[in-house]
């Protein structure tokens, strides 16, 4: 019997070996993992593609960036956070179920870089929970051929972090990385379209850069209580003239 069960033991391992072999491939020196026909995918350790986003909600939230899946929104999102460009916008578009967007100096959903914008990178990552993807314009319905391509190719600065799985936005948009800490942080922030206090992007760094730890916002000011008026003294009226006696006849 113990026969029986190495034979097969080795016959699944002969037979699944190199099928998984063939999609599969791990540098020991790198411990980086290569796909046949895909760029290699980048160590979560590498400083270079790790992004930080300070949050008002209370922390640092980690993101795994994917060059290997898209090069250049990844290129895109480094520069603009080596320029600053993400620290203080708001979250101003965030739906509960679905994704938490931010990344539009206006704060409404129509504003960007002064970049170009960024090709579509549409590739096998999923829209699953986590997941941090560019957004662009949408396309209306019936939309011609050229509108629908110009809509793709529009991405910029802006992105969505997604709640819940969303798969069928997958190869629609550009997924460029993935939370990996700190999404308790990305759960808590307001929810609204937009939301009537919304939560904001403090800072944003790359983890190559040395950033500071995390400091939470300042408290708001306080605000000014109205002065208390004294309350208002009756108005006293003169008493009325007595009138004249009259003398008796």
């Amino acid at each position: 019997m113990r026969f029986v069960t190495t034979l097969l033991v080795f016959l699944l391992a002969f037979v699944a070996g190199p099928a998984f072999a063939a999609k599969k491939k791990v540098d020991p020196k790198s411990a980086v993992v290569t796909t046949v026909g895909r760029p290699a995918i980048p160590s979560a350790t590498d400083p270079e593609n790790l992004l930080y986003l300070d949050l008002s909600t209370g922390g640092r939230v980690v993101i795994w960036l994917r060059p290997d899946a898209a090069p250049k929104m990844v290129e895109r999102v480094k520069t603009l956070t080596r320029q600053h460009f993400y620290d203080g916008l708001l979250f101003h578009r965030v739906i509960e179920g679905f994704m938490a967007q931010t990344g539009d100096p206006k704060g409404d959903g129509t504003g960007g870089s002064t970049l170009p914008n960024v090709p579509a990178e549409f590739n096998w990552l999923p829209h699953v929970r986590g997941a941090v993807s560019a957004a662009r314009e949408g396309s209306a319905e019936g939309a011609t051929v050229e509108e629908v391509t110009k809509a793709e190719n529009s991405a910029n600065s802006q992105f969505f972090i997604v709640f819940n799985p969303t798969m069928k936005l997958d190869k629609k948009y550009t997924v460029f990385g993935r939370v990996i800490s700190g999404m308790d942080y990305v759960d808590a922030i307001a929810r609204g379209e937009p939301p009537v206090h919304p939560s904001r992007i403090l800072h944003a760094y790359i983890a190559a850069d040395n950033p500071p730890a995390y400091a939470p916002p300042p408290p708001p000011a306080p605000v000014a209580a109205p002065a208390t008026l004294a309350p208002s003294q009756p108005v006293l009226k003169p008493a009325p003239k007595a009138a004249p006696k009259k003398k008796a006849a």
